[in-house]
């Protein structure tokens, strides 16, 4: 009777309520369907426990499968302010013509690496994919695999999408990195700091090697990077680097260092080459048709270190990084060409440098960076003028003092206020007789995961 009387009545309010009675139904059908599965749940927990049932064999097998993979992500959002409206910085990306203070999203990167280890528990495989996204679109910056040798534990393979083994700041992620960018002169000839290609790398992996110590690069690459879409000649760079690995020289102190060599070029389509003639303070044209299809030289060098000494209650580090050689861009820029260009090359020789100086004390941090960028060491000064002499403001040198303070309010927040105060030599070149207004000011959060 009563189980008779409550299927009347939910039957009469499913008449006149449609909605409630059809609610009513889905909780009652919901807790049948968990008192009866009960002790089918505690049962198939049980299975899963006992890898010697099928379904505990089928879960190991997908958690081995996927137990390599790490997913790690970043985003940068933040506020600049420039001197000046439309004042070309290197503090990301360019100013409007009529803007001198925004908000933009800097970075905002998810990363997923994917490793298989052997039998022996040795990796054998790693793949990495990650991708860039902001109001300025979706973008790829790693897309590579590595195949690990496994006899002696010392080689390893990559090939694919990234970063080109030069120097220490184009490697150093920016996701750790304490300024808010990379130096002018890293950005100008390592632009996008990743390029397609292979690189086999010598690393011992083994505890107690003899050279364990040592870590050395030597990788080939198309050359144009992520500025272009494609390999546009047939023309390859060759860059290698050798390090020491940080090594505790005492309780306290920390020492790593590297040199670096950089040779390669892309194919010139344009009669006209200028070579800076240092004896006569001028570009000396060579216009010979003999000059299409050749090969116009890229050529650096460079040496980097990096101490780092424990106090008490507070760590210091000092970077040093140097790079020189020789440079084929167009008249108005030093910048890597993104395409193959069809108008005259500048071939200048170049020096420049970065340095840090950072104090940590607890989670607060102070900084100070200093770099420089000469595109064009044979000419300086008031020598760079308009006329016959074909200078731009490519020839110029631009020092950057860069000052911060990064509090790391957690694992997964930090904050960032930075301040550039960039400086261009005089000249009598119009327009760079005096110290542009480029200084620029960043305040960013950066959110981990």
């Amino acid at each position: 009777m009563p189980g008779n009387y409550l299927c009347r009545r939910l039957q009469f309010l499913h008449m006149q309520f449609p909605r409630i009675g059809r609610f009513i139904y889905k909780v009652l059908a919901i807790g049948t369907l968990l008192f009866v599965a009960l002790p089918t749940r505690a049962q198939f927990l049980m299975d899963m426990l006992d890898t010697s049932k099928m379904t505990g064999k089928n879960l190991l097998g997908i958690y081995e499968k996927y137990n390599y993979l790490t997913i790690i992500g970043y985003m940068q959002p933040q506020f600049q302010v420039v001197s000046e409206k439309g004042a070309r910085t290197f503090a990301g990306p360019e100013f409007g013509a009529n803007v001198n203070n925004r908000f933009t999203l800097r970075r905002g990167r998810i990363r997923f690496d994917y490793t298989r280890f052997n039998k022996d528990e040795k990796a054998s495989v790693q793949f990495a994919f990650q991708f860039d996204g902001t109001e300025r679109g979706v973008v790829i910056r790693d897309f590579w695999g590595r195949v690990f040798e496994n006899r002696w534990q010392v080689f390893t393979l990559s090939t694919g999408m990234f970063a080109r083994p030069f120097g220490y700041e184009v490697n150093y992620s920016s996701i750790d990195r304490e300024s808010p960018e990379r130096g002018r002169m890293s950005q100008t000839l390592m632009k996008t700091e990743r390029d397609l290609g292979a690189m086999i790398s010598f690393e011992p992996r083994r505890k107690g090697h003899k050279f364990a110590w040592l870590k050395a690069d030597l990788g080939v690459f198309n050359g144009q990077g992520l500025a272009g879409p494609a390999e546009y000649d047939s023309y390859k760079d060759f860059i290698s680097r050798v390090g020491m690995k940080p090594r505790q020289l005492t309780p306290t102190i920390k020492l790593s260092a590297a040199v670096s060599m950089f040779t390669g070029g892309f194919m010139q389509s344009s009669k006209y080459s200028y070579r800076f003639d240092k004896g006569a303070a001028a570009y000396q044209v060579d216009s010979s048709e003999s000059n299409i299809g050749t090969k116009a030289p890229r050529r650096y060098a460079g040496a980097d270190m990096q101490w780092e000494f424990k106090h008490p209650k507070s760590k210091t580090v000092f970077r040093a990084e140097y790079w020189l050689g020789k440079q084929t861009a167009t008249a108005n820029t030093s910048e890597t060409p993104a395409g193959l260009p069809n108008e005259a090359l500048y071939t200048r020789s170049f020096n420049g440098a970065f340095f840090y100086l950072l104090h940590t004390i607890g989670k607060n941090q102070f900084a100070l960076k200093y770099d420089w960028y000469d595109p064009n060491t044979a000419v300086s000064g008031k020598a760079i003028k308009d006329g016959a002499a074909h200078f731009t403001g490519a020839d110029i040198k631009y020092k950057t003092l860069g000052m911060g303070y990064i509090n790391y309010i957690n694992s997964n927040l930090k904050l960032v206020l930075w301040y550039d105060l960039v400086k261009n030599e005089s000249t009598a070149l119009t327009g760079y007789t005096n110290d542009l207004r480029d200084n620029v000011f960043t305040c960013r959060l950066q959110f981990r995961f």
